[in-house]
C-alpha cells in the first residue's frame, strides 16, 4: 500500500513538473512569435546538435572552448592544424587551418563547409591529405605507446624488475601485461599465446590510450570514428585469416556430423560468420565510445537548453545535469578499459577458433603422453 502511494505521489509530482515546463515553453513560444528576429537569435545562441557532431566528428583543429568579448564578438580557443590539399588543376596547397578563420574566409579557392574542405569551383577536384585532429591524436598515442614500452623494456634490460621489484610505471604496466597474457592470450590461444601476445598487447594499449585521450575536453574521440575501428577490425581480420588451417576451413565448407540438407543452410551462415566476427569488433567499439560521449554532451547541453527557456530553470537544472555528467564520466573511464579488453579478448577468441582443430590435437596429444613419475 505504501509503495502504491509513493508511486502515485511521484506520478503527481512528475505531472506537475511537466505542466510547469509546458506552460513556460508555451509562454516563451508566444513571446518569440511576436518577435521573429529574436527567435532566430535565441536558436542560434545554442544548437545542441551542432555541439554534439562537432565533438564526435573529425576536424581540422582542436577546439577547447569559446568566449564572447565585450563587443559581442565570438572568439573560439583552438589549436590549428596543417592543411595539405592536392588538386590536379591547382597542385599542392599547404597552410594552417586558422587561415579559414573558422569557416568565414576562403583560402586559395577552398572553403570549409560542415567541417569539410571543398573547392569553391565545382570543376576543381581536390584530395585532402590534411593532418586532422584524429590523425594527430593517433600519432600522439602511438608516440606515447612506443615511448612507454621502450622505456620499460630498457629497465628490464638493466635488471630492474628482474632482480628487484618493479617500480613506478614499470609496476603498473607489468600488471596489465600479465593480465592480458594470463587472462586473454593463454586461455584462448594455448601454446601459441606468446606468438600472438605482442599483437594483442599493442591492440590493447593503443585502444586504451586513445580511449583515455578521448575523455580529455577538447581532444578527439578517435575510437568513436568508424574509420579507426574499421582499420583495427580489418587488421584483426587479416591476422585471423593467416591463422586458419585446414580444420577451420573444413568445418566451414563441410561441417562434420551435420545432415546434408542442413549443410545447404549452415555453410553460407558459417561463411558469413568469417566476416561478421571482425564486423562485430568494429561496430562494438565504435558504438560504445560514441554513445558515452553523446550522453555526456547531451547532459551538459540540458543546462543551456533549459537556460534558453528560463535562466532560473537553467541554474536549477545545473546541479542535476553536472551530477549525472560526472557519474557518466566515471563510467566512461571504466568503459575505456573495458572496451580495450573486450576488443583484445574477442580478437584472441577468434584467432583461437581459427586454429581450433590444431589446438585440440595438440592438447589431445599432450594429454595422451605418459605421466613421468619423479
Amino acid at each position: 500500500m505504501a509503495i502504491k502511494r509513493i508511486k502515485s505521489l511521484l506520478a503527481a509530482v512528475f505531472s506537475i513538473i511537466l505542466l510547469v515546463f509546458s506552460f513556460n515553453a508555451k509562454a516563451q513560444q508566444n513571446e518569440h512569435n511576436s518577435n521573429e528576429e529574436h527567435t532566430t537569435e535565441k536558436k542560434q545562441g545554442f544548437n545542441a546538435k551542432n555541439v554534439i557532431f562537432e565533438h564526435i566528428m573529425d576536424a581540422h583543429e582542436f577546439h577547447f572552448f569559446s568566449y564572447t568579448t565585450k563587443t559581442g564578438e565570438h572568439k573560439p580557443v583552438t589549436i590549428p592544424l596543417p592543411v595539405i590539399l592536392y588538386s590536379p588543376q591547382k597542385g599542392f596547397s599547404v597552410f594552417m587551418s586558422s587561415a579559414f578563420e573558422h569557416g568565414h574566409k576562403e583560402v586559395n579557392g577552398y572553403k570549409v563547409v560542415e567541417g569539410k574542405i571543398i573547392p569553391t569551383d565545382p570543376a576543381v577536384k581536390v584530395y585532402d591529405f590534411s593532418l586532422t585532429r584524429n590523425v594527430v591524436q593517433m600519432f600522439i598515442a602511438l608516440f606515447i605507446l612506443v615511448w612507454l614500452l621502450i622505456a620499460i623494456a630498457r629497465k628490464y634490460a638493466k635488471g630492474h624488475g628482474v632482480t628487484t621489484a618493479p617500480k613506478g610505471k614499470q609496476n603498473a604496466i607489468e600488471a596489465v601485461i600479465t593480465f592480458v597474457r594470463d587472462e586473454v592470450a593463454k586461455p584462448n590461444l594455448g601454446h601459441k599465446a606468446n606468438k600472438y601476445l605482442p599483437y594483442l598487447l599493442t591492440v590493447f594499449f593503443f585502444i586504451l590510450i586513445n580511449n583515455i585521450f578521448g575523455l580529455i575536453p577538447g581532444t578527439a574521440n578517435v575510437t568513436g570514428n568508424i574509420a579507426f575501428t574499421a582499420l583495427l577490425g580489418i587488421i584483426s581480420f587479416i591476422v585471423i585469416l593467416f591463422s586458419t588451417n585446414k580444420h577451420f576451413w573444413g568445418h566451414i565448407f563441410n561441417p562434420p556430423g551435420v545432415p546434408g540438407f542442413v549443410k545447404v543452410i549452415l555453410i553460407p551462415v558459417e561463411f558469413l560468420g568469417i566476416f561478421i566476427k571482425p564486423f562485430s569488433l568494429i561496430i562494438r567499439l565504435f558504438a560504445n565510445m560514441v554513445a558515452g560521449h553523446i550522453i555526456i554532451i547531451c547532459l551538459v547541453s540540458l543546462i543551456f537548453i533549459f537556460g534558453q527557456l528560463n535562466p532560473a530553470i537553467g541554474w536549477g537544472a545545473s546541479p542535476v545535469s553536472i551530477g549525472f555528467t560526472v557519474f557518466i564520466y566515471m563510467i566512461e573511464i571504466l568503459v575505456a578499459f573495458l572496451q580495450a579488453f573486450i576488443f583484445t579478448n574477442l580478437t584472441a577468441v577468434f584467432i583461437g577458433q581459427a586454429f581450433e582443430g590444431e589446438h585440440h590435437e595438440g592438447d589431445h596429444h599432450h594429454h595422451n603422453e605418459p605421466a613421468v613419475v619423479a
